[in-house]
């Protein structure tokens, strides 16, 4: 039997159930192979309040695959993200050789023992804590800075159009924000958009004041996704969201199996993964 404290080590990180917090710490290893992302993480505590469900699947060259799957809303990272990281550089997945899945498995089940009634419900608050600033990322077309009060862009002289360049460098105090948006850098148009509260923003990013540009080697993921994450959580805290009037404690499990099917229509959940958790909501609603 898994006890709490017990610790599982797989690729690149080492997981471990801590019955002093309630939660699951996460420590990323350093070394060439290890997801960059996971190197400037270095380490997360996980509330077993922030995971939703687990499940543990076979992996490619002969490995399984161990997953804590985020409760909507807990985690800033993962809202920032919005499913666009690369399945390898997920921080909720452990990678473990074959031989270990029982191991993997019973991990699994102590975790998720543990898990309450509202696991499946959206949390009203982040509960995963984000970087903290002040913090500086480097974009294509802008210095951009975070002092836990403001966002500012300083342009660059080579990178910002015309339209940024004649506006000058910008400031918006937390205030002004309504929300945070990021494109990965990996795909086409990446970018770091703050919604704001009042003035529609130009589409373009790279004419959009309240926007950076990533590029060949300007706003790397490791870099761009916590900072985004930062702000996001800052915002959240400032602006707490309230509780949706008449909510249910437990979704029914037609609504469990929708909301299933949306995560994995975001591509937050492998067709494995999805297939597993499909066939337990199933079971469990019978």
């Amino acid at each position: 039997m898994w006890h709490m404290g017990d610790v599982l080590a797989g690729n690149h990180a080492i997981w471990e159930l801590d019955p002093e917090t309630d939660s699951v710490l996460i420590r990323f290893a350093r070394g060439i192979r290890t997801p960059r992302l996971w190197q400037a993480l270095g380490s997360r505590r996980i509330p077993l309040e922030a995971v939703s469900a687990t499940t543990v699947t076979a992996g490619k060259r002969n490995t399984v695959v161990l997953r804590a799957l985020p409760r909507p809303g807990a985690d800033p990272l993962a809202e920032a993200a919005a499913g666009q990281l690369k399945e390898a550089c997920d921080p909720y997945r452990l990678v473990l050789p074959a031989d270990r899945a029982a191991h993997a498995e019973a991990f699994a089940r102590a975790l998720g023992s543990r898990l309450g009634p509202d696991a499946t419900e959206p949390a009203e608050e982040f509960l995963v804590d984000a970087p903290g600033p002040p913090l500086q990322l480097k974009a294509h077309d802008a210095r951009v800075g975070f002092d836990g009060a403001a966002v500012t862009f300083q342009w660059s002289r080579t990178g910002a159009t015309g339209t940024k360049w004649k506006a000058g460098d910008q400031r918006y105090p937390l205030a002004a924000l309504a929300g945070v948006e990021w494109a990965s850098p990996e795909g086409p148009g990446g970018h770091l958009r703050l919604l704001l509260r009042d003035g529609a923003a130009d589409p373009r990013p790279d004419h959009d004041l309240a926007s950076a540009v990533f590029g060949v080697g300007y706003g790397a993921v490791h870099e761009s996704l916590p900072f985004a994450a930062a702000v996001l959580a800052a915002l959240r805290a400032r602006t707490p969201v309230a509780a949706v009037p008449g909510a249910r404690t437990a979704r029914s499990g037609d609504d469990r199996l929708r909301h299933l099917g949306e995560l994995h229509g975001a591509g937050l959940l492998t067709d494995a993964e999805y297939a597993a958790l499909r066939d337990r909501f199933a079971a469990e609603s019978r």
